[in-house]
C-alpha cells in the first residue's frame, strides 16, 4: 500500500482568483499575437490608434496593448503567491482597468491620445474587468465575525 505525499493546496480563494485572472491575461496577451485569432493582424502597430488589428475580431489591439496584457498576466501569477499580494493585484489592477475605461470614454478614438489603442468594446470590457477584479479582491478577503 502506498501513501499519497502530495502537498495539499493551501492557496486561499483570493490567491486562486488572482492566479486565474493572471493566467487569463497571459493567454489573452499571447492570443493577441496570433494571426487568425487576431483579425487584420497585418495592420497591427506598436502603439497608435491606426492599429486596426482586433482580437477575436472585436477588441482593438496593438503590440503595446498585448504587452500590457502579458505583464498583467505575469503580475497576477507572481502576486498570487501570497493572499495579501493577490488582494493588492486584484484591487489595484481593477482600479487601473476602471481608469482605462474612463480614459477610453473621454478620448477621441481617432486621435493620437488613443495610443493603446481602445475601441468601444475594449472600453466596456475594461469596465467589467475593473468591477470584477475589485469585487474578487474585496469579497474574497472579507473577514467574518462571529458572536
Amino acid at each position: 500500500m502506498t501513501t499519497d505525499h502530495r502537498p495539499v493546496s493551501t492557496k486561499s480563494p483570493v490567491q486562486k482568483a488572482a492566479l486565474v485572472v493572471g493566467a487569463v491575461f497571459l493567454l489573452v496577451g499571447v492570443l493577441g499575437f496570433i494571426p487568425g485569432i487576431t483579425s487584420d493582424y497585418d495592420t497591427m502597430k506598436f502603439a497608435e490608434h491606426h492599429s486596426e488589428a482586433k482580437l477575436l475580431g472585436v477588441f482593438q489591439v496593438s503590440i503595446l496593448h498585448n504587452i500590457v496584457h502579458l505583464l498583467f498576466g505575469v503580475a497576477g501569477i507572481a502576486m498570487a503567491r501570497a493572499a495579501s499580494t493577490a488582494r493588492t493585484y486584484l484591487l489595484a489592477g481593477g482600479a487601473v482597468y476602471l481608469l482605462l475605461w474612463l480614459y477610453g470614454l473621454f478620448i477621441d478614438h481617432d486621435s493620437a491620445a488613443n495610443f493603446v489603442p481602445v475601441n468601444t468594446a475594449d472600453n466596456w470590457l475594461h469596465f467589467f474587468l475593473g468591477i470584477g477584479m475589485i469585487a474578487l479582491g474585496a469579497l474574497l478577503t472579507r473577514t467574518r465575525t462571529t458572536r
